[in-house]
């Protein structure tokens, strides 16, 4: 790189892997990209998650966490590899994403473990070795989570009920935001919960971390998943602070002590630790920004309605703040460059497409074989339901593979209405808060890379489709950190698009004709949610 380089780098630490994209800041290009599969790396692979889902066993139904060990371990990897690729010590400014909801609980000596990292002879040792006497509880539970129907109730019923709920938090106390896992863990582990000092997110323990500092501040974009902050005035809510510790060990003035303060996910909260200027290179006076979860950072990418492809489907309607989903399934966001939007998630999404890929003996990542069933396989025939795990878009239990309109299977048509059903479901429950239009729906993450997947979004959606270059969450925390050290904001165009793929008439017949496929979706998902 030359003399006066700008880089800046986003990390994204998603379920299944930890991902970094490098900008240069001045020429607005990508120049490094690269990511780790935690099973498939052989530095991360020794922490117990399964191959299958990537959490830990579970202690109990619907329970679902990973070991924060792995995430100190992703950095070490990371930054490893990066050295080898970019020049550190050009990098200005480093950002996060990581996947929302999951949290993780510090004990009492985390500052002081956690100040191990500004001095110079931390090098000598690893961010486990270094940091994991700072964990009151060795899980994180993350997004997956389904096991609070209880907390969410009695939540939802002590701030008034459902509307009372989304006019003050922007949602309607889904089960998997932090909350009501909190909750659940103060009254199942309550030695656990008393033993937590600090419970920072994962994209604010990401930040703590590069920064040496424990208490860090939580991003209020990233808090819009807690079902603790207060969505306009971007404040921890007494009201849902009080309702989620009611008779928990020291009830809301506890919670309200673990939680650090909050700030806009574009602030820069710090500069890099020493520990990893020594160790890999990186500047001094490196910028550290406080983050954000992966859908805010997806968000990023693009002002316009964006449906992210990744382990679960997220789409994402940009608002003007006011604007909520009175239906309760979806939740109102800031991204991280703090502006609104309102964005639905299906957590049976493409993970599912995986599993049901290995059913067919194909492997993580081998595509083409179901690339050419898809291609081979008429659009809107078949449906197939297959929750495995409890659903959010819309609230809805497990339900067992169930195949409609036909006997035989196959990896066509199963793969086929497999897709189809989840993109006719993701797209019929986003009608609360959306509107039709021509304007182009924006696709990000892995399966946006499938021609014959966005083929089927386009027809459902009735819409232009463009799909927008690999980067993701990743490439959102790059952007969003360039912005934090340009102020006024340049426009940046870092953000590289596909040709628009058009609806074919044929296809969208298909999907809306009357009796056509969404219409039987409708009737038959009905019946499978009673």
């Amino acid at each position: 790189m030359g003399k006066n380089t700008k880089l800046s780098l986003g990390l994204d630490i998603s379920t299944q892997s930890i991902k970094t994209v490098v900008l240069d800041i001045d020429r607005q290009t990508k120049v490094f990209e690269h990511s780790l599969d935690y099973c498939q790396d052989s530095r991360l692979n020794t922490f117990g998650i399964r191959k299958d889902d990537y959490i830990l066993p579970p202690e109990s139904d619907g329970e679902a966490s990973q070991p924060p060990a792995l995430f100190f371990a992703a950095l070490d990897a990371i930054f490893a590899d990066l050295k080898q690729g970019v020049s550190l010590q050009d990098i200005v400014v480093i950002n996060n994403s990581s996947q929302q909801h999951g949290h993780v609980y510090l004990n009492k000596n985390a500052v002081t473990v956690f100040q191990r990292l500004l001095k110079g002879d931390s090098t000598s040792s690893d961010l486990v070795a270094l940091l994991i006497d700072s964990l009151a509880h060795n899980r994180a539970p993350i997004w997956m989570t389904s096991n609070t129907t209880e907390q969410t109730e009695h939540i939802r019923r002590n701030v008034g009920g459902k509307e009372a709920a989304i006019n003050l938090s922007g949602s309607d106390i889904p089960l998997r935001f932090t909350g009501p896992i909190i909750r659940r863990i103060a009254r199942q582990f309550p030695d656990i919960y008393i033993r937590a000092e600090i419970i920072q997110l994962i994209s604010s323990l990401v930040t703590a971390i590069l920064t040496g500092n424990a208490k860090t501040p939580i991003d209020y974009g990233n808090a819009c998943g807690m079902a603790l902050m207060d969505y306009r005035r971007k404040k921890w809510s007494d009201t849902l602070i009080k309702a989620t510790t009611e008779d928990l060990h020291g009830g809301g003035k506890a919670l309200l002590e673990k939680l650090p303060s909050i700030v806009a996910p574009n602030k820069v909260v710090g500069k890099l630790a020493l520990y990893f200027v020594k160790k890999y290179g990186f500047s001094p006076s490196c910028r550290i920004v406080a983050g954000s979860g992966d859908n805010p950072q997806s968000k990023v990418l693009m002002r316009g309605d964006l449906l992210s492809l990744g382990s679960s489907l997220v789409n994402m309607v940009s608002t003007d703040g006011k604007t909520f989903d009175m239906n309760g399934y979806a939740n109102a966001m800031y991204d991280g460059l703090g502006r609104p939007f309102i964005f639905g998630c299906r957590t049976n999404g493409t993970i599912v497409w995986d599993r049901l890929r290995v059913l067919y003996g194909l492997k993580k990542g081998e595509h083409d074989p179901a690339e050419q069933a898809l291609q081979q396989t008429p659009v809107g025939q078949y449906l197939v339901f297959w929750q495995p795990r409890d659903e959010s878009f819309p609230p809805s239990g497990i339900i067992d593979m169930v195949r409609i309109g036909y006997e035989k299977p196959s990896l066509g048509a199963d793969y086929a209405g497999l897709i189809e059903t989840t993109l006719a479901s993701v797209y019929y429950h986003s009608q609360g808060f959306t509107r039709e239009t021509s304007q182009p729906l924006y696709v990000t993450g892995g399966a946006g890379s499938s021609r014959e997947i966005i083929r089927r979004v386009a027809a459902i959606w009735n819409r232009p489709v463009v799909p927008l270059d690999e980067g993701g969450a990743a490439l959102g925390a790059a952007i969003a950190g360039a912005h934090a050290l340009l102020k006024p904001w340049q426009k940046l165009e870092f953000v590289k698009s596909r040709q628009p793929i058009q609806p074919r008439p044929e296809d969208v017949a298909a999907f809306h004709r009357p009796g056509g496929f969404l219409d039987i979706f409708v009737k038959e998902e009905a019946k499978l949610l009673i």
